[in-house]
């Protein structure tokens, strides 16, 4: 039974219970809070906690300057570190994202994000996938196993007249953002020799210190390349030598919908080099040359008006063949996982609703809210990757199975996750025509935070829940 599916209680207790708050009362309060926006991930504590006790009590314990982040999502990465560290493949995924508060003009504390007005809180986050095997077409069957890795902070916000351009030697004396990219590798446990790990970014983590960050944990790394860097051995960069490589074979990539883009099945023919990057300079001298398989994926052939796919990948996996190749480029390209988390986190669990007033509640808050949207996120792929598994009854709730059969029918061959997303999004307005595509976060939270409710009710219905007055029965 996957935990994304168990009752809201039982989950709450299993990522939560073992949090170190200092005090078990904490503890106890951190799982009720769990449990409320799990059930009710509405962003806001006010609709996640109706009663004045209890939301009084979620307001004391996200103001109570003894409760931080660290500490609340600490069991949360350790739960997906043990994880990692069994037999098979493992991606581990970083990207950065905001989350915006412009709107909250009393909350203290926060930092710049988008432009120079907007203000919110800036994420770097490492998201652990599984690869669960491989189809015919080398292409990976993937589960989310959690959050490896997180670091939120406030960018400082800039006072007084802009300051003048850096110069490079300015840049690298004070401390930069670029500096998060595979810091969490260092945090993890060492690798076992089962486990097969593989960083992955884009161009933004296309850095030196990634690169050598991975090899001393001994982890492999798949890296978009962001600039066309020099050849240690060679008048040229690692563009021109992709460039003149053959083409060893062509296959096919599934293309996201967003904006400026439509959904398609991409064409792409693939390139591979082997190269010697020259090494950069950094205090204390150069650095040495890295040895680094370069490929390309290059679509053919795009459909007008639109961006065509054009990957160059830097690993230092082996890519003997074609095969190997497309494997490469085939794991890259589940790198939207980590974008369908921030979607998650922001459309699904509605963080960026929060009325808190300083902004190290609301990271406290966070730490609440990521392995939420960890959970949402895993609902929505199981229902992609395993639509006819059949869903344990019992552990995810017969109460909501009844409303949604008495609301849809029961599915011809029972309740499995692929009609069981469905549902719930459409329970929350999704029309599920055949042209409609996948579900939304803002569907599948509504659906889920209705089911949820009406569930609640019909426990708390129930005759054996029931309360009578004294010398009345049922």
């Amino acid at each position: 039974m996957h935990s994304c599916l168990l009752p809201s209680q039982t989950w709450a207790e299993l990522e939560f219970g073992s949090a170190k708050m200092g005090d078990w009362r904490r503890t106890k309060r951190l799982v009720q809070i769990g449990e409320a926006l799990a059930r009710k991930p509405s962003g806001t504590l006010p609709e996640a906690f109706p009663q004045w006790a209890d939301l009084k009590g979620a307001y004391r314990f996200f103001s109570n300057p003894k409760v931080d982040y660290q500490a609340i999502i600490q069991p949360h990465w350790e739960r997906t570190w043990q994880s990692c560290c069994e037999p098979g493949e493992v991606l581990l995924v970083e990207d950065k994202s905001e989350l915006d508060f412009s709107n909250h003009r009393h909350c203290r504390g926060l930092g710049q994000v988008g432009n120079q007005y907007g203000r919110g809180l800036c994420l770097h986050t490492n998201l652990a996938l599984r690869v669960e095997g491989w189809d015919a077409e080398h292409r990976p069957e993937i589960s989310v196993i959690g959050v490896a890795g997180q670091q939120c902070w406030a960018r400082p916000v800039p006072k007084g007249k802009k300051k003048k351009k850096e110069n490079w030697r300015q840049r690298l004396q004070r401390p930069r953002e670029s500096e998060y990219w595979a810091q969490t590798l260092a945090q993890m446990p060492r690798r076992p020799e089962w486990a097969h790990w593989i960083f992955m970014g884009d161009r933004e983590a296309d850095l030196y210190e990634g690169f050598e960050r991975c090899l001393e944990a001994w982890i492999d790394f798949i890296v978009r390349a962001r600039c066309n860097r020099a050849l240690a051995e060679e008048d040229q960069g690692v563009f021109e030598a992709v460039a003149q490589a053959p083409v060893l074979g062509h296959m096919e990539v599934e293309v996201r919908s967003r904006p400026g883009r439509s959904k398609r099945v991409a064409q792409i023919e693939v390139r591979v080099v082997s190269v010697s990057l020259r090494g950069v300079w950094r205090k204390g001298g150069p650095r040495p040359p890295l040895t680094v398989q370069v490929v390309q994926a290059r679509e053919v052939q795009g459909p007008a008006g639109e961006e065509p796919i054009h990957w160059i990948l830097l690993t230092n996996l082996p890519v003997e063949n074609f095969e190997a190749a497309r494997r490469v480029v085939s794991r890259y390209a589940q790198r939207w996982m980590i974008e369908e988390f921030h979607k998650a986190l922001q459309s699904g669990t509605q963080i960026e609703k929060s009325q808190l007033e300083e902004a190290e509640a609301i990271r406290s808050l966070l730490g609440v809210c990521v392995p939420i949207a960890v959970r949402l996120l895993s609902l929505k792929l199981l229902a992609r990757t395993h639509p006819q598994q059949p869903v344990d009854e019992q552990a995810f709730g017969p109460e909501a199975l009844q409303i949604l059969t008495a609301e849809f029918g029961r599915p011809a061959g029972g309740w499995t996750y692929g009609p069981l997303l469905i549902a719930i999004a459409r329970m929350g307005g999704f029309l599920a025509r055949r042209h409609d595509g996948d579900p939304g976060w803002i569907t599948l939270w509504r659906g889920w935070k209705r089911l949820t409710t009406m569930a609640e009710g019909v426990l708390r219905l129930r005759p054996s829940r029931l309360i009578f007055p004294r010398g009345q029965s049922g």
